[in-house]
């Protein structure tokens, strides 16, 4: 196999697992970069979008080029099956991504120990990170409503806007879920159904997904130039901030099935699915296995 075809099936299955991860509440596709270690170059290319440098541009489109066509690819895969699977199965789906997130945190803390060691201090970031999606998951879930994207008036128009800037912004970011965003602001199973209704040629959802997606690249291109000059200047304290994103949301994952459109109960001892947050942890240790691979290429 040459460099080249490698390196189109590494790229291929970095942006799948993005996709799987983005479509789902509980892990973001930033958390799957991160742990892949392409995080860095995903930013910068992103970044280099934005700047005049034609050759950067163009390093840029040819990398999230690569990653795109797996990352469309795995969004179809997953929005074709999973509405009925979050609904049916939304105690094991919710195990299974605490396992992930429980279990990423101590390898995301081993891969940046020299940027955290000796930097302590730094942990109030760790406790604003988690207190954030804490006080966003109380505040919302006990009165989310399902937001109607096939009809809509122009205050409900700005809302659907802003929380697509709100999630690309936190799907980006390793540690906060924009999936479970959505859930907390009734925009996720209305989007998923919107982009199944389009993929079988129902319009109805067209105007919403289009407003939606408007909310995405404003929001993507707004957060990206302030997140790498974090990285590259605040690496310490961006890092104590995304481990508490990623504890936080695990408060997240559990009030999670109370946002569905006929809640449940929220995960506790007796639905909590021991065998599902261990496939999440042997996900996340074949996540570490690719990224040898992909050091390798």
């Amino acid at each position: 196999m040459t460099k080249k075809i490698k390196d189109y099936i590494v790229n291929f299955f970095n942006g799948f697992a993005m996709a799987l991860a983005d479509s789902v509440p509980g892990v973001s596709g930033g958390t799957i970069a991160f742990l892949l270690g392409f995080y860095d170059q995903f930013i910068n290319s992103l970044n280099y979008l934005l700047t005049k440098n034609s050759n950067h541009r163009k390093s840029g489109l040819r990398f999230l080029g690569k990653i795109g066509i797996g990352w469309v690819i795995g969004m179809i895969a997953s929005i074709l099956i999973l509405t009925s699977v979050f609904e049916t199965h939304i105690y094991k789906v919710s195990s299974l991504f605490m396992g992930f997130i429980i279990l990423s945190i101590p390898i995301i803390i081993s891969e940046e120990k020299e940027v955290l060691k000796g930097k302590y201090l730094n942990i109030i970031f760790t406790i604003i990170g988690i207190l954030l999606v804490f006080l966003i998951s109380y505040y919302n879930t006990s009165k989310v409503d399902l937001i109607n994207i096939t009809s809509f008036n122009f205050s409900t128009g700005i809302y659907i806007f802003l929380v697509g800037m709100i999630a690309i912004s936190a799907m980006i970011l390793p540690g906060i879920s924009g999936s479970t965003l959505l859930l907390i602001f009734g925009l996720y199973l209305p989007i998923i159904n919107g982009i199944k209704n389009l993929i079988n040629f129902d319009f109805s959802s067209f105007w919403g997904l289009f407003i939606f997606g408007l909310g995405v690249l404003t929001g993507m291109f707004s957060i990206i130039k302030l997140l790498k000059k974090a990285l590259n200047k605040f690496r310490t304290q961006t890092v104590y901030t995304i481990i508490g994103l990623m504890i936080g949301s695990i408060y997240s994952i559990i009030m999670g099935p109370t946002t569905l459109e006929i809640p449940v109960d929220p995960i506790n001892i007796h639905n909590f699915n021991i065998l599902f947050f261990l496939i999440g942890g042997l996900i996340v240790w074949g996540l570490q296995q690719a990224k040898k691979i992909n050091e390798k290429k």
